[in-house]
């Protein structure tokens, strides 16, 4: 029995097909690719794309940063700002807060 995928996954399938490559490189060219994409505002991932003549996007579709945080995290951080685990949105907002701040001073 053959069921057809829904149309709003069917632009998902070139995506599901790909196979995302790891390259084990000297540390300074794996920082030196790194310091380029950053330089150019787009992703490493990216840059070796260009650098390899394949199509890209320039630009990342999400350019921001993120972190994982387990459930033990957030008891960490809940516990530093005097909130509780399960209020994450003031977390992200006071780790937000932490992290301009951090930036600011090794600015000065």
């Amino acid at each position: 029995m053959s069921r057809k995928l829904p149309e709003k996954w069917q632009s998902s399938v070139k995506a599901v097909k790909a196979v995302q490559v790891a390259f084990d490189m000297d540390e300074k060219i794996q920082l030196s690719i790194r310091k380029q994409a950053l330089e150019a505002g787009i992703s490493p991932s990216e840059q070796i794309r260009d650098i390899l003549g394949l199509p890209t996007n320039k630009r990342p579709k999400r350019p921001r940063l993120t972190v994982s945080l387990s459930p033990s995290d957030y008891d960490l951080l809940a516990e530093k700002y005097n909130l509780t685990a399960d209020q994450q949105l003031e977390i992200k907002k006071k780790l937000m807060d932490d992290l301009i701040h951090y930036v600011e001073e090794s600015l000065n």
